[in-house]
């Protein structure tokens, strides 16, 4: 093999030539990439950061506030909106929200609307007021407020109006046509004594209505316990009776108090009668001649006193059981119209008892009759019985065999 240095000095240049040429290229295409590497990193930046005080305004927010990008992607939220599913991740969870954000971006146009959003995986919706606004240059902000209870209230309030207009305009009806026909009757003794004597019944009946619904305004307003005082249940429980010793008594009914000593609460003592006497007339209207309505108090375990209601009439579907409590509702609306229900009273009774810190429960099968339960904060007493054990609290009150009206205070 030939020596390097016996290479002649014409190929030697040939050689470092190709050589530097080769080193050149190198360097050429090294460069080459550092610049596209750096153009490409300009293309992947970052984007854009949000106006100053933006993410300190949405930690704090309790309602739903979401921030979105030029690519729809959440770039910041409010707690309440994760916890509203309203954002998952990145993403905006409601196609109805992101079309607005859409909008609002392409024109610039501040929009508030309302929505009915789906709730979950289920099939039930929220309603929501969404203002979307335009973040600066590269932002969209949605803020989004629940508004089912408000709209709840809303509606709660029209349908009562509607129902009230309704009720008030069928004894006054009744009324102006009575009135009428007594007028054409004046020369009949029999005509005008019938025609009074329904003018008397239906006067009656809108006394009671607007009585009760001035009652229940009050209830649903604040503090109608302003000063309590110890009541006895016991003894509101026979008052209430009282009430309707004589209606019972014209329908054949037996109405059988039995009242343990000690059953004491904090509370308005009309109130308290009258949730009773309420449950006590209902139970009247609802039960045939020959029957019983027994009302029970006694002191449960737990500092709690118990005024349970029973009847032996006709019962309530399970599916009618948890509308009860409406206003305006009735399980039968003849027979509560015969005997002058407002479809009130047991809306009157709800109030009474939240208002006292008590709950009020039904028990009842078709064919059977109904036992309802008001359970009510006991007042403290060093008398209170001890040690015994909580029956369950739905189950229908038993009473001695049919026999006169009577009042057992202080017999188990």
């Amino acid at each position: 093999m030939r020596n390097l240095r016996d290479v002649d000095p014409t190929t030697a240049a040939l050689l470092g030539g190709f050589v530097g040429l080769g080193l050149g290229g190198v360097a050429v295409l090294a460069v080459r990439a550092t610049d596209r590497s750096r153009r490409n990193e300009v293309v992947i930046a970052p984007p854009p950061d949000l106006p100053p005080g933006v993410g300190e305004v949405l930690s704090v927010l309790r309602s739903s506030g979401i921030v979105v990008d030029r690519s729809d992607r959440v770039v910041n939220n409010s707690p309440a909106a994760v916890a509203h599913g309203l954002v998952r991740g990145q993403e905006v969870v409601h196609p109805q929200l992101l079309q607005l954000a859409r909008a609002v971006r392409r024109d610039g146009v501040i929009r508030e609307v309302e929505l009915d959003l789906r709730k979950g995986i289920g099939e039930g919706t929220v309603v929501v007021a969404a203002r979307v606004a335009p973040l600066g240059a590269d932002h969209v902000l949605l803020l989004v407020e629940d508004i089912s209870q408000a709209r709840r209230v809303e509606e709660i309030r029209r349908d009562f109006l509607a129902n009230v207009s309704h009720e008030l305009k069928t004894p006054v009806g009744g009324i102006s046509l009575l009135a009428e026909a007594l007028l054409d009757a004046y020369d009949d003794p029999e005509a005008v004594q019938r025609f009074a004597a329904r003018i008397g019944v239906e006067s009656r009946r809108l006394s009671s209505l607007v009585k009760d619904i001035v009652e229940l305004s009050r209830l649903q307003g604040a503090d109608v316990v302003k000063d309590p005082t110890v009541v006895d249940v016991g003894a509101a429980s026979e008052d209430a009776a009282e009430r309707y010793r004589l209606l019972a008594e014209e329908h054949g009914i037996d109405v059988a108090v039995q009242a343990e000593t000690d059953c004491t609460v904090w509370g308005d003592r009309d109130l308290v009668t009258t949730a009773i006497a309420n449950l006590i007339g209902n139970a009247i209207a609802y039960s045939d001649g020959g029957t019983r309505v027994g009302v029970a108090t006694r002191r449960r375990p737990g500092a709690v006193i118990e005024v349970a209601v029973t009847d032996q009439g006709l019962g309530i579907a399970p599916e009618e059981q948890q509308r009860i409590f409406e206003r305006f509702y009735r399980v039968d609306s003849a027979r509560s119209r015969a005997t002058g229900g407002t479809g009130l009273g047991l809306s009157i009774v709800k109030h009474v008892v939240e208002n006292h810190g008590g709950t009020v429960a039904v028990w009842s099968q078709v064919g059977r009759g109904s036992t309802f339960t008001i359970s009510l904060p006991a007042a403290p007493s060093e008398g209170a019985a001890a040690g015994a054990t909580a029956p369950d609290q739905y189950a229908p009150v038993e009473f001695h065999p049919a026999g006169p009206a009577r009042s057992t205070r202080g017999q188990p």
